[in-house]
């Protein structure tokens, strides 16, 4: 598992894999309408009777919020649940309902995306909290151990089970949600699996003991491409664009709003699996029809709340319409059989769940795409270990049971979709055009799970993870890169091609690689956190007595012990962009985007007798200075 923080160290046979245990959900992108960032707010008199969504009467003086929802990179390789509602808050205690229906949610599966939610038509207003109810009672919640998946319960810090929570928003005073008619506002959830619960491996089930509360903030400080899925209700060829009914994750019925879909004439389409590209493409999403099923994949601009495709699949082509559909990794090959591990199975007529592993048959008359390559005369063969991949066709004997032996999956007369695919390592040496890297994990699994059997021209030239070579074009890479972490998005290379072993497309070398922090105290916390506090930047007490097993700084795949270096690690703010910093006590969550705010009030509540519990950070960790630059960071107080 690609864990922040491993406890290294072995009691009584037991190993214990511990993540943050601060924050569940973090609301990011609370951004307001008209005024930029939103920093103004202005009075909270416009939620009024004037605005009734069910009355057409009134409905134009109604505004909407866009909701998205994305994850932080965390441990879990499934946890599903199911969201049954989002309620926003005005100052005078109006509430609103953002979503029209329960909807199920794989809060893993948005690490390097958001998935638009849902559109809301809700009175204008300057909305200064809300509340997200989540059912845990048909959860499904899995871990890795020992490269295993192995069922988790969520349990409270109480030990009870979780069955169903209610988590408040709570909104910065600086930074609210003011929502105006004629532009939408957008609201961006953040569940972060890794920064708020801690994982023991030991018992069985595996239990994740979560504390559960949300930040929330007026602009991103995290940005990633968002997917918008839902049946097609029209097509503007003249404005480069169509409409969709939002219907969020994967959805059979209801609407959840509508969203205008702009393309570009470098837009990919992939129409009941026939490609396309540009207008093109929206004159096959017109020859489709209405009520047929897109998903897209592109950005949203912040400041008009449009959004843009780069891909598009429609009918056919959108995984689970007519036929079954597995996403995963390919962890082994043997001639036309794939094995897919950590599966999500979106079957055509059942409800989505997930399969430890999965064994595919694909054949000649398998269709395979690329994202972002336009050719159609790929073969199976382009398909190779570590690649991940949405494969269309049957599965002959459906099964639940998640950890059950591997089920078979027909492809020969389907489809194969590779898709970008992330890996991590520590670079061993660098040459124009090339690196020769240590692999550590693709797509957040360890190298020792994938059999590179047969990727290499010969046996002896079969991908070996101590020496895996990443093909980098004119992507450089920092001098003197050697000992240093490195990501990489992009493809294995064809099966039986290789080396080089991969493709890159974005190579991300230490100097710009994103970190992660997180320290713990303790049931108890301790006092005296940090050795300095200013309004500048923190100075955290790397040998204080009260740290305990979460004490690492996670740099790509690196873990780095901060009890083991000679100073103690310097905290700043970063220098360019958004920034997200919060205090967590018992019954108090206060947000600011302003880190000297942040450390004042720091200071003051730790000077009061509070205890520092845990903290955590992301951000950029400069080795050479051990200085931590933070985008986001939190710091969870216990009150006396």
């Amino acid at each position: 598992m690609n864990n922040l923080y491993w406890d290294l160290r072995t009691n009584a046979g037991t190993r214990k894999v511990s993540s943050w245990i601060t924050v569940l959900l973090s609301a990011v992108i609370l951004a307001a309408c008209g005024g930029g960032a939103g920093t103004a707010a202005i009075p909270d008199n416009s939620a009024t009777a004037v605005c009734d969504p069910g009355d057409a009467g009134t409905f134009d003086e109604c505004g909407t919020v866009m909701v998205a929802l994305t994850d932080a990179d965390g441990d879990f390789l499934n946890y599903t649940v199911d969201v049954l509602s989002l309620r926003l808050e005005t100052a005078n205690g109006r509430v609103v309902e953002t979503l029209p229906r329960r909807t199920r949610v794989n809060f893993s599966d948005y690490v390097d995306l958001t998935e638009l939610v849902t559109v809301a038509t809700i009175p204008p207003a300057t909305y200064v909290s809300g509340t997200i109810s989540l059912d845990y009672g048909d959860a499904e919640v899995f871990v890795e151990a020992n490269g295993e998946s192995t069922a988790a319960v969520v349990k409270n810090l109480r030990g009870e089970t979780v069955t169903q929570t209610e988590l408040k928003i709570e909104l910065s005073n600086r930074d609210r949600l003011i929502v105006t008619r004629g532009r939408p506002a957008f609201l961006q959830l953040d569940f972060d699996l890794d920064a708020s619960h801690t994982v023991d491996i030991s018992a069985v089930p595996a239990e994740a003991v979560s504390e559960q509360f949300i930040l929330a903030e007026v602009a991103p400080v995290d940005e990633k491409d968002i997917r918008v899925r839902g049946p097609l209700v029209s097509v503007a060829s003249d404005e480069m664009a169509y409409t969709v009914a939002i219907r969020p994750f994967h959805d059979r019925d209801g609407e959840f709003g509508r969203v205008k879909v702009y393309v570009t004439d470098e837009t990919e389409f992939e129409v009941d699996e026939a490609m396309f590209v540009g207008a093109a493409g929206l004159d096959a999403l017109a020859a489709a029809g209405p009520g047929t099923p897109t998903v897209a994949q592109g950005t949203l601009t912040v400041d008009d709340r449009t959004f843009t495709a780069n891909i598009v699949l429609a009918g056919t082509s959108v995984p689970g319409i007519d036929r079954d559909a597995v996403i995963g990794n390919v962890i082994k090959r043997e001639g036309n059989f794939l094995t897919i591990r950590g599966a999500t199975i979106v079957p055509s007529d059942r409800r989505v769940h997930f399969h430890d592993d999965v064994v595919v048959e694909v054949g000649d008359d398998t269709k395979v795409f690329k994202d972002g390559d336009r050719t159609s005369d790929l073969t199976i063969q382009a398909i190779s270990i570590g690649q991940r991949v949405t494969i269309r066709g049957n599965q002959p004997t459906p099964t639940a049971d998640a950890l059950a032996p591997q089920i078979l999956f027909d492809a020969t007369q389907g489809s194969v979709r590779m898709h970008i695919t992330r890996l991590s390592g520590v670079v061993n040496t660098v040459v124009p055009g090339e690196t020769d890297i240590t692999l550590h994990a693709i797509d957040r699994r360890r190298a020792q799970i994938f059999d590179f059997s047969g990727t290499g021209q010969t046996p002896d030239q079969d991908a070996d993870p101590e020496n895996y070579t990443v093909e980098t074009g004119n992507l450089t890479l920092a001098d003197f890169a050697a000992g240093k972490p490195i990501v990489a998005r992009g493809f294995p290379t064809a099966f039986g091609w290789a080396p080089p072993d991969f493709t890159g497309r974005t190579v991300i070398d230490y100097t710009d690689v994103r970190s992660a922090l997180g320290v713990g105290w303790g049931a108890t916390g301790t006092a005296v956190p940090f050795n300095e506090i200013t309004s500048e930047y923190l100075v955290l007490d790397n040998d204080n007595m009260d740290i305990g097993d979460r004490h690492y700084i996670k740099q790509g795949p690196v873990l780095i012990d901060l009890t083991m270096l000679d100073s103690d690690t310097r905290i700043v703010p970063r220098e360019t962009d958004r920034l997200a910093f919060y205090i967590k006590s018992a019954d108090s969550l206060r947000m600011y985007s302003n880190f000297a705010d942040f450390a004042n009030d720091l200071s003051a509540s730790l000077l009061a007798a509070n205890a520092a519990r845990s903290m955590h950070a992301h951000g950029k960790y400069d080795a050479g200075a051990n200085e931590f630059a933070a985008y986001k960071l939190g710091v969870h107080l216990l009150e006396p």
